[in-house]
């Protein structure tokens, strides 16, 4: 029987013959090795899209707490600030208070001295605000200026010019250049 094939080792070819294993330099190896190639940079372009998503979101992190420090911070200047020049005007306030509680009856002679401690007092409160840089905004007289001035009425006037300030209703003030509060005034036609 030597003409008798061993059809085991015999695969479905077309011209007869055994099939032989692919080649080593074969179409099917170049395109696994290819394969793995591109699965191997795909893991690594994941494992770096994974770092820099964690890096992005540790950024985001450090950013708001950041910013919720920095409102903190600034929310503390402020009630510092803010209870420093609140606590300098309590003790015009408790001056005040002690004015009020010694206030002399209206027929009595004292009432000289309770108006000079009153004006002491009211000497006081403007030392605090000459302290702070809070200005005085000049109006009488001075030509009309709506940055600084805020005109209740305009009237005739004889004795100013059109456009200039007759009379100051309410104090204007300024801390530096910035307007606190503008002069409420009256003024020529």
């Amino acid at each position: 029987m030597e003409n008798e094939i061993d059809k085991s080792n015999v695969t479905n070819n077309p011209e007869g013959g055994a099939a032989q294993p692919p080649a080593a330099g074969a179409p099917g190896a170049e395109t696994q090795a290819a394969l793995e190639a591109l699965q191997k940079e795909l893991q690594a372009a994941q494992a770096k899209a994974a770092e820099y998503l964690d890096g992005w979101q540790r950024s985001r992190a450090e950013l708001a707490n950041y910013k919720r420090r920095i409102e903190k911070e600034q929310s503390e200047v402020y009630q510092n600030a803010a209870s420093r020049i609140i606590a300098r005007y309590l003790e015009v306030l408790d001056d005040f208070d002690r004015a009020m509680r010694e206030r002399p009856a209206p027929d009595n002679g004292d009432m000289a001295k309770w108006a000079d401690g009153t004006a002491l007092i009211y000497r006081k409160l403007q030392n605090v605000l000459d302290a702070e840089g809070v200005t005085r905004i000049e109006a009488e007289g001075k030509e009309f200026d709506p940055t600084v001035h805020e005109a209740v009425t305009q009237e005739p006037c004889d004795t100013h010019p059109a456009g200039h300030v007759i009379a100051v209703v309410r104090q204007g003030y300024k801390l530096g250049d910035k307007v606190i509060r503008p002069a409420l005034v009256r003024v020529a036609q």
